[in-house]
C-alpha cells in the first residue's frame, strides 16, 4: 500500500513538472514570437564558414564596421549612429553569430579569436578595404583580438566602453548568464531563462544604462525585444563562458597593436569599470586616442551619440589617412 501511494506521489510529481516546462517551453515560444512581430530582420544575410551572418549597410565611402557587445545587436549603432556621420563612410553594423537575427555555426565555441576570425571573413566577403573597426563592450575585446590577430585587414579601432582585462569578479552581474554545460545552457534557454528575462528586463535595463535613464524606444528601436529569443540567450552565455578562455590572453598583446588606436569611456560606467580597463590601455597601445567622459554610463551611443560620432570619425581620420 506505501509502495502504491509514493509511485503515485513521484508520478504526480513528474506530471507536474512536466506541466510546468510544457508551460515555460510556451511562454518562451509566445515572447520570441512576439520579439520578432515587433523587430524583424532589416538587413542582409551573408554566409561565413556556416555563420549566417545578418547586417545592415548605409552610404558610400570608407568602410566602418561596428561590432556591438554581449547581449545586443546591430540596432545599438543602426537606431543611434547611423544617420549621423555624413557623406563620405559606409557604415555596416552586424549581428554578431547566435546574436539578432544571425545564426552561429553548429559547434561553433564563441571565443573571442573564433569571433574574430569571423569579423575578419566578413570584411573579405564584403570585399571592405581595410575599414576601421568599432567595438562596443565585449565587441570592443573582439575588436582588439583582430587588431592583435589580424591586423593587416583593418585601418584602425576605435572601442566604447570596451572589455579589455580578465577579471577576477568579471562574473558579478552576470552570474545567470555563466553556465558552462552547453545542455544545460540550451534547456534553459527553451524553458526559464526567456520569462524570467522578460520579468527583469527594466531592472537589467536600468543597471546598464545607468546613471542615465533607459531609452523609452529602446525595446523597438533599439532592438531590445531580440535579446528574448532562446538562441539569442544561448548565444549571450555561450559569449560569457568564452570570454575568460582567451581574455588573459589577448591582454598580453596589446603592446603589438600598431593601427591607429581609441578608446571612450564614461566615468560613470556600472557595468565595465573605466579605471580596469580604460586607463591602463594608456600604457600599452602606443599613440592610443584616449577620451574620458564625467558621469556617461556603459551606453555611449544612446546616451550621448554625437560625441561618440565626432569620436569615431576623429579615429577613422588617422586610420584612414595612414592607409592612403
Amino acid at each position: 500500500m506505501l509502495i502504491t501511494i509514493v509511485s503515485w506521489l513521484v508520478a504526480g510529481l513528474l506530471v507536474a513538472v512536466a506541466i510546468v516546462v510544457l508551460a515555460l517551453m510556451v511562454a518562451t515560444w509566445r515572447i520570441a514570437a512576439n520579439a520578432e512581430r515587433l523587430v524583424p530582420a532589416c538587413g542582409k544575410f551573408v554566409e561565413i564558414d556556416g555563420n549566417r551572418i545578418h547586417y545592415v549597410e548605409e552610404g558610400d565611402g570608407r568602410p566602418i564596421v561596428f561590432v556591438h557587445g554581449l547581449g545586443a545587436q546591430l540596432h545599438h549603432f543602426r537606431h543611434t549612429l547611423f544617420g549621423r556621420f555624413g557623406a563620405g563612410y559606409r557604415l555596416i553594423a552586424l549581428d554578431r553569430p547566435g546574436s539578432g537575427y544571425s545564426v552561429r555555426a553548429s559547434g561553433a565555441t564563441g571565443r573571442l579569436p573564433e569571433q574574430a576570425d569571423i569579423v575578419r571573413r566578413f570584411i573579405e566577403e564584403l570585399r571592405l578595404e581595410r575599414p576601421l573597426v568599432v567595438g562596443h563592450s565585449l565587441g570592443g575585446a573582439i575588436a582588439l583580438a583582430l587588431a592583435t590577430g589580424h591586423p593587416t585587414a583593418i585601418s584602425g579601432i576605435a572601442l566604447l566602453s570596451p572589455l579589455t582585462h580578465l577579471e577576477a569578479t568579471g562574473r558579478e552581474g552576470f552570474d545567470l548568464l555563466y553556465v558552462p554545460s552547453r545542455p544545460l545552457r540550451r534547456v534553459l534557454a527553451h524553458t526559464v531563462a526567456i520569462p524570467l528575462g522578460l520579468r527583469y528586463a527594466q531592472p537589467t535595463l536600468r543597471f546598464i544604462f545607468a546613471p542615465q535613464a533607459v531609452p523609452v524606444d529602446y525595446m523597438i528601436g533599439g532592438g531590445g525585444w531580440l535579446g528574448l529569443r532562446p538562441s539569442h540567450h544561448f548565444a549571450t552565455s555561450t559569449d560569457v563562458v568564452a570570454v575568460e578562455r582567451d581574455l588573459g590572453q589577448i591582454e598580453k598583446r596589446y603592446r603589438e597593436i600598431a593601427v591607429p588606436a581609441g578608446i571612450l569611456f564614461g566615468t560613470g560606467d556600472q557595468v565595465i569599470g573605466e579605471a580596469v580597463h580604460g586607463q591602463p590601455m594608456l600604457d600599452k597601445i602606443e599613440g592610443l586616442d584616449f577620451e574620458r567622459v564625467e558621469g556617461l554610463g556603459h551606453m555611449l551611443q544612446f546616451a550621448d551619440p554625437e560625441r561618440v560620432v565626432g569620436f569615431i570619425q576623429r579615429i577613422a581620420e588617422r586610420a584612414f589617412a595612414k592607409v592612403d
